[in-house]
């Protein structure tokens, strides 16, 4: 579970530096930015979980 986090993560950070390379992609650089917000959040909450057991 934490690897598929860390590759989702990955691929979210790839989405933001092509919308910022590529120029008119601005819509990329948002939604890999809420992506992977999202992804860390989800991720940092589930390790909390699974930490407590």
């Amino acid at each position: 579970m934490i690897a598929l986090l860390g590759i989702l993560l990955v691929i979210w950070l790839v989405c933001v530096v092509l919308g910022v390379v590529i120029k008119g992609l601005f819509w990329l650089v948002i939604v890999g930015a809420v992506l992977f917000a999202a992804t860390a959040v989800i991720g940092f909450v589930k390790r909390k979980t699974v930490g407590s057991r």
